[in-house]
């Protein structure tokens, strides 16, 4: 082990960083909020893991049959988010996070580890080339997205059917979003002003419970966006990336 590291759990959160958002002010609404989130989730199993220092390094992970994901499998965990920045790159991190958890994996006789990754490099998602490396493999894919995943015993998760869907009936900008990233509150709050002043009619849907995760009809870690009727990313949006990607 390279270094200590932290498991977020109730009765230290409230005194214990989350590493993405770290350092910037204007997400502090967010790290609340996914702190509430984050104490309902801890005795479902789900595991915050980060490096005892100030700085992005951290996995995050809960059984697949809990986890807001429209994914189904047996047996599996599914893993949120991984994400080691900066200086703490190509020191061992990221292989002790991992390992961390392929090993508690294995300690609960887990089938499996899955997360979700895309053919290119995608921010907000875990980077597919890293994970080939440890032997995951693709199982599943919509469209650029793709499901990974290192099987223990040969069984595999995939995708909902709901997820294929990738469309619905409202032609305004459609936002799925749940409460898991700290950094969304900013991003809605910019998107709502964005949108009123632009007079662009704009529908926020909160995923709230773990029916809804598992029913969102399109690919879905924690956000998801709808133009046209037509699914378009999971990425979060700014105003400029809303109108250079989105709202062509």
């Amino acid at each position: 082990m390279r270094g200590n590291y932290i498991n977020l759990e109730v009765n230290n959160i409230a005194d214990e960083h989350l590493c993405c958002a770290i350092s910037d002010k204007k997400h502090q609404i967010g790290v609340d909020v996914k702190k509430s989130w984050l104490c309902e989730r801890i005795s479902e199993g789900h595991v915050f893991r980060k490096l005892d220092a100030k700085g992005k390094v951290f996995i995050e992970y809960a059984p697949l049959e809990t986890a807001w994901v429209p994914v189904n499998g047996a047996n599996y965990i599914y893993i949120y988010c991984f994400w080691v920045s900066g200086s703490f790159k190509s020191m061992g991190n990221g292989k002790d996070l991992l390992e961390y958890c392929i090993e508690d994996a294995k300690k609960q006789k887990k089938s499996g580890i899955c997360v979700m990754s895309s053919k290119k490099k995608t921010p907000f998602l875990t980077d597919k080339k890293y994970m080939l490396k440890y032997g995951f493999e693709v199982v599943d894919s919509i469209g650029d997205y793709e499901l990974l995943a290192l099987s223990f015993d040969g069984q595999k998760p995939v995708f909902s059917e709901c997820a294929r869907k990738q469309e619905i009936e409202s032609r305004d900008l459609t936002i799925y979003y749940s409460k898991q990233c700290p950094y969304i509150p900013n991003c809605i709050q910019q998107i709502e002003q964005y949108c009123k002043d632009h007079n662009i009619p704009l529908s926020l849907i909160e995923v709230d419970t773990l029916e809804k995760a598992k029913t969102v009809p399109a690919v879905f870690n924690n956000y998801a966006v709808f133009y046209q009727g037509m699914f378009k990313t999971i990425h979060l949006l700014n105003e400029g990336y809303l109108k250079k990607k989105v709202l062509v």
